[in-house]
């Protein structure tokens, strides 16, 4: 990349910026979240700020999201427990005591740790049948693998039973093999070695997985290989069977399990726009559905929300800014504002 004459009047950061692509390149100051690590941070000053805002003759809910919002996870953990330290009181307490609906539930998922965040997440999915495969795959599918632990570890620790006994309970068949799968966090790293021959083999595996009794190849290749590779075996297997591989799951799968295979297969396409078309759904639904919302823009708030926000400017011709101004209302709409951050012209 050279400097040219017509470029003077830009900085060298600046044109190095313009050839950043938002959806794949980390941003400048090193993550694609849009809440980083608050440099001017005084525990002493938020934590006296939140006592002001939950003891005066009215609750200041603007002043509890500009602090809970503009801080890391880790931040807020920090502020939490110096809270509990001055005032001997737990703070997500003494706030779920000041604010209500859907507002409450943003301030519970800000300040729950996030493995136990997910925890919940999962626990209430498995409750209900009707939402199962979806959030579990999305918990499961899109967390690290020390995420994945951790959230499996609170989730013993909150309710007194393996995750994984819960899925067995819940589900059957091979949604119950896919998710049980997923659980076990087996997949492959990425090596940085192409192995063609491996490659073929699953093409060649999944060509031939199509009658009964052969669900267990899907399972085992989408739950194990590593997303680089399967990227390789998608495009492999377009060319060999002239088909996309998702053709074949609506075709070869029904139901529950074949919903949970569709959404797997978009988180390992493109992670951020399998979050874009979740968040657009949840703006689409008569009533936005603020659980999807929260759960999503605060979970991606710190590794991926810039991409994501990229990804749905890109597919629906609207910013996600414009779009949650236009359909969110009430308390949470500036906490969830104010995590999307900005405007994506």
């Amino acid at each position: 990349m050279s400097v040219t004459g017509e470029k003077t009047g830009h900085s060298l950061t600046q044109e190095i910026l313009s050839y950043l692509d938002l959806a794949t390149k980390a941003a400048a100051w090193g993550t694609l979240g849009t809440l980083r690590t608050f440099l001017s941070f005084s525990v002493d000053k938020d934590v006296q700020r939140l006592l002001r805002a939950i003891a005066g003759h009215g609750v200041d809910r603007d002043a509890i999201v500009d602090v809970l919002t503009n801080r890391s996870r880790e931040q807020r953990q920090v502020i939490s427990r110096a809270f509990q330290e001055r005032t001997h009181q737990d703070l997500l307490t003494s706030l779920q005591a000041a604010v209500s609906g859907n507002l409450e539930r943003i301030v519970v998922a800000l300040l729950r740790p996030a493995a136990h965040f997910d925890a919940q997440e999962l626990r209430t999915a498995l409750k209900d049948a009707g939402s199962a495969e979806d959030v579990v795959v999305e918990i499961l599918g899109t967390r690290a693998p020390a995420q994945l632990q951790e959230c499996l570890a609170a989730y013993k620790h909150d309710f007194q039973v393996e995750a994984e006994e819960d899925i067995k309970s819940k589900t059957s068949g091979t949604l119950q093999d896919l998710l049980l799968a997923l659980a076990k966090g087996g997949r492959e790293s990425y090596s940085e070695i192409i192995d063609y021959n491996l490659a073929e083999q699953d093409v060649q595996a999944l060509a031939r997985a199509a009658g009964p009794g052969t669900d267990g190849t899907w399972v085992l290749v989408l739950t194990r290989r590593n997303p680089e590779h399967l990227l390789r075996v998608f495009e492999q297997y377009r060319r060999w069977t002239g088909r996309e591989l998702e053709q074949t799951v609506r075709d070869r799968f029904h139901g529950d399990a074949q919903r949970a295979l569709l959404g797997l297969a978009s988180v390992i396409r493109n992670t951020p726009l399998y979050f874009a078309d979740k968040l657009h759904q949840a703006l689409q639904e008569t009533e936005p559905n603020y659980q999807v919302l929260m759960r999503i823009l605060i979970s991606r708030s710190e590794t991926d929300l810039l991409s994501i926000r990229a990804e749905f400017r890109k597919k629906f011709g609207k910013s996600l800014y414009s779009s949650l101004q236009d359909a969110v209302t009430g308390d949470c709409r500036l906490a969830l504002l104010t995590l999307c951050r900005a405007e994506d012209l």
